[in-house]
């Protein structure tokens, strides 16, 4: 293994251990997270966004402290509204820390907390590397009361808005990350 994909070991043993143990949400999710964990015996290879085949991301749907309010940005790319995330890097540790420093980066919030189980998994093509797929391991993250966003150089906008008025046009599969979302915020007000 190169000194790059070294970097990016414990990563893959966290994503392969988490998404091993995870209950999916829907069957569509398992059905992916059964696909991401086949991608993950390439090891550690399957987190760079070098590997052609496809390669795991983390992304964050991100609440308000009441749970009234989604947090999506404008893509700049492909000019739909979508959750926060993007590539995992090698200094990440876990996805669910791979998904958080992406929300802080992208939103300027300090102060987010993420839930570390999974919501969703979904797989979809994306142009890296000439075409590739993204193996999206997406996660409940929390906002702070009062907290405010800044726009980041990777978006056209951000935008908070009612989990059952979300914006057009809405990238696909950002819908089907309210309920469990907000699941996620319900075990934590409980726990």
């Amino acid at each position: 293994m190169d000194t790059d994909l070294r970097t990016y070991a414990d990563l893959h043993a966290d994503a392969t251990a988490v998404l091993s143990g995870w209950p999916a949400t829907s069957p569509a999710a398992a059905a992916n997270r059964d696909r991401t964990l086949e991608l993950l015996a390439a090891g550690p290879v399957a987190m760079s966004r070098g590997h052609r085949p496809g390669h795991v991301t983390a992304s964050a749907l991100v609440l308000d402290a009441t749970g009234e309010r989604v947090l999506l940005c404008l893509h700049g790319k492909f000019r739909r509204w979508v959750q926060l995330g993007g590539h995992c890097e090698p200094g990440d540790r876990t996805l669910a820390a791979a998904a958080l420093r992406e929300a802080g980066e992208e939103s300027g919030i300090a102060g987010l907390v993420v839930d570390p189980t999974p919501i969703d998994v979904d797989i979809h093509p994306v142009s890296c590397q000439g075409g590739s797929l993204h193996y999206d391991v997406r996660f409940a993250v929390l906002a702070p009361p009062g907290a405010t966003e800044r726009v980041s150089d990777e978006s056209e906008a951000l935008g908070w808005f009612p989990p059952d008025r979300l914006p057009e046009p809405l990238a696909d599969g950002t819908v089907q990350l309210v309920a469990p979302a907000l699941a996620a915020l319900a075990r934590r007000a409980a726990g």
